[in-house]
């Protein structure tokens, strides 16, 4: 792997992790383009994930602190989007964020493997499924509703929205965020606890993709790990993954997915007729 495609498939990871349109679904058309389809690198993954998920971490540095310190005085979370009406404990909190990864951690364990065989090398199917997360994206933002906080039913309803997400093309945020404003759930606190959320399962996959590197040896990189090129692929999933959060948080407050949803289409459909 060159800088140049180190840079890219950075670029990507980051700004689609948290963007709706799927981050796993673009890496895999981006390997398509540039003819990398089949060579996973397992090291180069499990850096731009823990870019991502350090970018999360740094976004939300006083929401994780004010939980974390919550749970120890019985304190209540506060927002660094915004206060909540009605205040929530600290320790509901990380229940809910410890349900909401229980069906993800199901699916992945279970048909992870199962998945990769499927889409690994076919990007027509990725388009399919990013057709499937535009029409979900297009739900969302006609039907979405207001009045219900968040609470043990939708923590759950974005768990399964986030296990489904699995699937190379789903995007996690677009499905999460969507269920979120689909069950009522305020739109600040459904963009907020749909990353938080996020962080178990990404560092989930980390551990599984470390295991991965450890069982298959030196031969998951190549002789040489090229090094330089995996820093610029760090640091550019981090930049781009905060830039994106950041984005993405008040592109929720607006409830503006439409544009988000015909570019998934549109990005689906030229990925199997060109790309299938």
């Amino acid at each position: 792997m060159g800088i140049w495609e180190a840079l890219v498939l950075g670029l990507l990871q980051g700004l689609t992790e948290f963007l709706p349109v799927s981050s796993s679904g673009h890496l895999a058309l981006g390997q398509a383009i540039l003819g990398e389809v089949g060579e996973e690198d397992l090291r180069f993954n499990i850096l731009v994930h823990g870019a991502t998920a350090l970018s999360t971490v740094w976004i939300f540095r006083r929401d994780i602190a004010d939980l974390i310190g919550g749970v120890f005085r019985d304190g209540d979370v506060s927002s660094a989007i915004g206060p909540q009406e009605p205040a929530i404990p600290a320790r509901a909190y990380l229940l809910w964020m410890a349900l909401s990864a229980v069906p993800a951690a199901v699916v992945g364990l279970g048909f992870r493997e199962a998945f990769e065989t499927h889409f690994v090398g076919q990007p027509g199917r990725v388009g399919w499924m990013l057709l499937v997360t535009g029409a979900w994206l297009w739900i969302a933002q006609r039907f979405a509703r207001n009045g219900r906080s968040l609470g043990w039913g939708g923590a759950a309803a974005m768990g399964v929205a986030q296990a489904i997400a699995i699937l190379p093309g789903i995007s996690r945020s677009g499905a999460t965020i969507g269920m979120g404003l689909l069950a009522g759930i305020p739109r600040a606190e459904a963009a907020r606890f749909s990353f938080l959320m996020a962080l178990p399962p990404i560092l989930g996959a980390m551990l599984l993709e470390t295991k991965d590197l450890l069982e298959a040896g030196s031969a998951a990189a190549g002789p040489e790990a090229p090094w330089l090129a995996y820093s610029v692929g760090f640091v550019a999933a981090f930049a781009s993954g905060a830039l994106a959060c950041r984005w993405m948080i008040q592109l929720v407050r607006a409830l503006n997915l439409g544009f988000f949803a015909f570019y998934c289409a549109v990005a689906g459909a030229l990925a199997i007729f060109f790309l299938s």
